[in-house]
């Protein structure tokens, strides 16, 4: 599905995508897969102009960037399960990698189809103690999403096919200049990730009020 919108509108804010500098947008290839990315406690690789992640462990299996992309970003592509892989289209940002312990440090994660139940969800590794979920009862296994997550001084959130799914306000921010990279996550899955952009968020404040309705 493609999505042409020149915004996104979360609560009190709009994110101004056409004033957005895109800080990524190499396509992948063999050589992007190599000299960009890092493969971490799973199985990534290149193929006909897509990432793919292979992941059988209840745990997370990414691939993080090489390069640091610190303050307020957006992460734009299209990913799917690959079959008969049926959940669990994870993205990550703010992130930053444990090399002593070989796990996932402070980070937040979306997500679609996961949470074991089913759901689009917002979470802030690694004590998952901040935490947003909703049912998606129209994801379809084996389909494209156009995905796109984010967040702005700790107001996170996920839109998908160009419609806000879930937002989260984190009441102690990521440090996203110390916490800087970014990835996607296989959770006991196949997935698909292909046409990834990151942009730097330009934003507005926006007033919102009720009509008058007696």
């Amino acid at each position: 599905m493609v999505n042409d919108k020149k915004e996104l509108l979360i609560m009190r804010k709009r994110i101004d995508l056409e004033a957005s500098p895109v800080l990524y947008d190499r396509a992948f290839t063999q050589k992007s897969f190599v000299e960009g990315w890092e493969v971490r406690n799973a199985e990534w690789w290149y193929e006909d102009g897509a990432f793919y992640g292979k992941n059988s462990l209840p745990a997370p299996g990414v691939i993080i960037s090489k390069k640091s992309f610190p303050g307020n970003v957006l992460m734009d592509f299209y990913g799917q399960t690959v079959l008969p892989s049926k959940h669990d289209i994870n993205v990550m940002w703010n992130l930053s990698w444990n090399e002593q312990t070989n796990t996932r440090d402070l980070s937040y994660v979306a997500g679609v189809q996961g949470w074991w139940e089913g759901k689009v969800g917002i979470e802030k590794s690694p004590e998952y103690k901040v935490i947003a979920g909703t049912s998606c009862p129209w994801f379809v296994p084996g389909k494209e999403y156009h995905i796109q997550a984010g967040s702005i001084n700790g107001h996170c959130f996920i839109f998908v096919d160009g419609k806000l799914q879930l937002e989260m306000m984190d009441p102690e921010p990521i440090d996203s200049i110390k916490h800087n990279r970014v990835g996607f996550e296989a959770y006991q899955s196949i997935i698909r990730i292909r046409d990834f952009k990151l942009r730097q968020i330009v934003w507005q404040e926006r007033n919102l009020c009720y009509s008058q309705e007696f």
